[in-house]
């Protein structure tokens, strides 16, 4: 067994020191153990660890990244004998700091050819991800992502609409974010610190909708045993959002008129009204000016909700917007999950692309949770879907392409895609396609790969 000074100075000539520290990129070797031997500046600055901290010690306890049990870049090239090239992931610095670089590895070899170590070359993409991140910004609103033209001119009018305390009616499809909006408008308002209500009320019943909405004093019936606030006293200060807004029977929109034009409402079994300081927002999915026609809705009560209107477009008229939300939903996932789901095959965002979402934004985010609960690969691909988005005779990826590219094409064409993007690692690469390494083997073989 070497000691350290001997496995350290058979990484670290001389002469290669003044070198390695001059460069930008973090460099360190390891040993056929994944102990480490060598350690160069940057990466002493990237890690935040100091080289006498970091010689001796195992490779994974330093980086602190998130592929270091399950897919080590060294290991991998240990195992295969290929470089990995460009590979982003993130490490923890001493100080907790999550860090993204981008990882390059490769084994080292003596003269009889015997794997002896490795040596791992890795950047700082902090700088590169922050530009990402400004360059991402102008397409998020609070939690509402979006780079549609429809959606950016509502998202530049929400604070002018937010610093008004008027009534407003949000008008848009089941799914399309009406609620998400309501609560930008009140996090952007100066009610942000009071609460925020949100009542769907198509779900509350006939017969207890008003003393939902405006609560009921002791003995204003046979079991109301002591007082309860309705949700207009829970939001005192703040935003009530009246979702479905279209549901209230008759009866409850004149009361609701009354909180609107006089700011006061009375609780069942009240003598006198209560005065109420709210902002209300409300959501339709309907024409309500079509409800009015039929008598369904109070024209008087429209009038007052539609002080300010903001018109919510559905999923199909903001398709530029789906590859957008795909990899928002991949990563709230990933971290609900737990898993490294990194983007979606071809394939399946052209299906995405195509589909009509009746369910608008929440279809999609539906549609992505499920393939990330049967995706146990890095990317999702056809056979994740849920199966009433993929014709039948597309469930298997060799069948969907079958109209496209012949069997042999097609099986050619997947395993070159699955290899350029492991860097040409064909573990990884065999992991991803189900394969057994000799199986991969012959048939890249087969296919002229090799």
């Amino acid at each position: 067994m070497k000691s350290k000074n001997e496995l350290k100075s058979s990484f670290e000539p001389a002469h290669t020191d003044i070198v390695l520290d001059s460069i930008t990129e973090g460099v360190f070797t390891v040993n056929e153990n994944m102990i480490i031997t060598y350690f160069n500046h940057a990466a002493e600055k990237i890690t935040g660890v100091s080289k006498e901290n970091a010689v001796g010690q195992h490779c994974f306890d330093v980086l602190k990244s998130n592929i270091c049990e399950k897919t080590c870049p060294l290991r991998c090239s240990f195992t295969t004998n290929e470089e990995i090239i460009d590979k982003h992931k993130d490490i923890l610095r001493n100080d907790g700091t999550l860090v993204p670089v981008s990882i390059s590895t490769s084994a080292l070899r003596n003269e009889a050819g015997e794997i002896i170590g490795g040596v791992e070359t890795f950047r700082d993409l902090s700088t590169i991800e922050e530009l990402k991140k400004e360059i991402t910004k102008s397409y998020t609103f609070e939690d509402i992502i979006s780079k549609n033209h429809q959606m950016i001119n509502i998202f530049e009018t929400m604070p002018i609409i937010a610093q008004s305390d008027s009534t407003v009616l949000i008008q848009g499809e089941s799914g399309s974010g009406k609620e998400l909006f309501a609560r930008a408008i009140h996090s952007l308002s100066s009610r942000k610190a009071k609460p925020f209500v949100a009542v769907n009320c198509g779900a509350l019943p006939d017969t207890l909708i008003e003393s939902e909405l405006f609560g009921y004093i002791k003995g204003a019936f046979t079991d109301a045993k002591k007082d309860k606030p309705g949700r207009f006293a829970l939001a005192k200060g703040g935003s009530i959002f009246l979702d479905e807004v279209e549901s209230l029977p008759l009866s409850t929109q004149v009361k609701l008129l009354r909180v609107l034009q006089e700011k006061e409402f009375e609780p069942l079994g009240a003598t006198a009204p209560v005065k109420t300081d709210l902002r209300v927002i409300a959501a339709t999915k309907n024409d309500l000016v079509k409800l009015i026609k039929k008598e369904k809705f109070r024209d008087d009560l429209y009038y007052r909700l539609n002080v300010v209107k903001i018109e919510l477009p559905p999923l199909i008229k903001r398709r530029d917007d789906i590859p957008l939300l795909v990899n928002h939903f991949i990563e709230k996932f990933n971290k609900r999950m737990g898993k490294s789901i990194e983007d979606v095959s071809k394939d399946v965002l052209n299906i995405l692309m195509e589909y009509d979402y009746p369910g608008n934004v929440r279809e999609l985010e539906n549609i992505i949770e499920h393939a990330c609960v049967m995706c146990q690969a890095a990317r999702i691909r056809t056979i994740h879907l849920p199966p009433e988005l993929v014709p039948q005779k597309d469930s298997l990826k060799i069948e969907e392409q079958e109209s496209r590219l012949p069997l042999r094409s097609f099986e050619k064409h997947l395993i070159s895609e699955t290899l350029e993007k492991h860097n040409g690692n064909k573990v990884l690469a065999a992991k991803e396609l189900g394969l057994h390494r000799s199986t991969l083997w012959r048939k890249m073989k087969k296919y002229g790969l090799i």
